[in-house]
């Protein structure tokens, strides 16, 4: 059987540890207490600070881009390792039983997901990441030349990238209206929707919670919106797994995807599309198909018949489900929305221009900011090099920054001391 020492033993002759360092790929191995019961009761700080040990980050590593790719914490990667050394043993019960996914319909990977997030197992498919999810909407659902989908200019290029595609090859239109920056209220953004559809509109595909801004989109409102002119909604939740409660069953959109990797700290590969009901799942193509592909019985599962995947991933998804549903996800959602509060504070203090909604409702765990004449990637490289803070933003001026459970007010009071220090090196009033 292969073990811990011979697995790491194996990692370092290929030379694949060796940037890691040998202590450190054991160390990731070895199992780190959890906060003991009743902390977060009598010390939410120690509290926060003791599951922050559960990361292999360097203790002075600020991850204020958690919104790009999260880090995946002991539980999931002890999963992950143990996944491995049973599955590759290749012992599975049955001679047709292979370590792979990819067929069938899984449901001891798809039920803790669709528990976490509101939804039924046969709505949810599970695939790679987000943009998979999304080529599977863009690429999937029916339309004829000249129809329109609705987006708003704040969207990922891998929402994007599938309508475009659509486009290019069979003439749909994409049609964008402007998000406020910041949006006052819900109905600003409604109303900018509502004025942009038009009777060639067939789908409204928006984010749930902005790549771009941070902003969290009046989800429940739109879809309603769209029901109430016959529109499909669609969404891309990429940054709402594992920041925040979503019930998508109650949100009543049609289509939602969306990634793990980001804030549920699940290993990267991981992805999901949501699709409600039999009458949205038959106006959706799958694209990237095997054997089953067209066994409607199978419902949302249709669409993860794509080929041989890892099991070891899947392992870990679990594991990072379990470690949100077990500190939970109330409890993640406050702390989320009490360090970008702060840091939004402060940086707005700091005469920073917010992108950051004023509205509770449409905010949580990142703050957006524009800051000129602060040039974003010279401050992003400098904080990198010189002081192990990661952020993220756009040209010229924009910091995007996350705030994820993890982090101390100390990390954030870290990371707005160095910003001041940049603009006094820079001579930046």
């Amino acid at each position: 059987m292969l073990n811990r020492r011979s697995l790491l033993a194996t990692a370092t002759a290929a030379g694949l540890a060796a940037p890691f360092g040998r202590e450190a790929f054991a160390a990731a191995l070895t199992p780190v207490a959890m906060p003991a019961p009743g902390l977060y009761d009598t010390n939410e700080d120690a509290y926060w600070a003791s599951l922050r040990k559960q990361f292999l980050m360097p203790a002075d590593l600020v991850n204020l881009n958690n919104g790009t790719v999260g880090s995946s914490p002991r539980p999931v990667l002890k999963a992950v390792f143990d996944s491995y050394e049973q599955t590759e043993q290749m012992m599975q019960a049955a001679p047709e039983d292979y370590p792979i996914w990819g067929y069938g319909p899984w449901p001891e990977f798809r039920k803790p997901f669709a528990d976490l997030m509101g939804a039924r197992v046969d709505q949810i498919a599970m695939v790679r990441n987000c943009t998979e999810a999304n080529s599977f909407v863009g690429n999937g659902f029916e339309m004829k030349p000249g129809d329109e989908v609705l987006m708003s200019d704040e969207e990922h290029g891998s929402g994007i990238a599938p309508w475009e595609l659509r486009a290019k090859r069979y003439g749909i239109v994409i049609k964008t209206f402007a998000m406020p920056k910041p949006p006052k209220s819900t109905d600003e953004i409604l109303n900018r929707i509502n004025d942009a559809i038009t009777p060639r509109t067939r789908i409204i595909f928006v984010s749930h919670i902005s790549t771009s801004t941070g902003v969290v989109l009046p989800a429940k409102q739109i879809s309603a919106l769209a029901r109430s002119k016959g529109i499909v909604s669609a969404f891309d939740g990429a940054h709402a797994a594992g920041m925040m409660k979503v019930d998508l069953n109650d949100i009543g959109c049609d289509l939602y995807t969306g990634s793990m990797h980001k804030w549920l700290f699940a290993p990267k590969g991981t992805g999901f599309l949501y699709l409600r009901d039999d009458s949205i799942i038959n106006r959706v193509w799958p694209t990237t198909v095997t054997h089953s592909w067209d066994d409607l019985s199978l419902k949302a599962g249709r669409y993860q018949q794509f080929g041989s995947s890892n099991i070891p991933t899947m392992m870990g998804l679990n594991a990072s489900i379990a470690l949100a549903q077990g500190i939970g996800i109330d409890r993640i959602e406050k702390r989320h929305r009490q360090m970008a509060d702060y840091l939004h504070a402060e940086m707005v203090k700091r005469g920073a221009e917010s992108w950051t909604s004023p509205d509770p409702t449409l905010r949580c765990a990142i703050t957006t900011v524009n800051v000129p004449p602060v040039s974003r990637m010279e401050l992003e490289t400098w904080l990198w090099n010189n002081h192990k803070i990661r952020i993220r933003g756009g040209e010229p001026s924009k910091l995007r920054l996350s705030t994820p459970y993890y982090l101390s007010k100390a990390d954030l009071d870290r990371f707005l001391d160095r910003f001041d220090a940049f603009r006094k090196m820079k001579g930046i009033a």
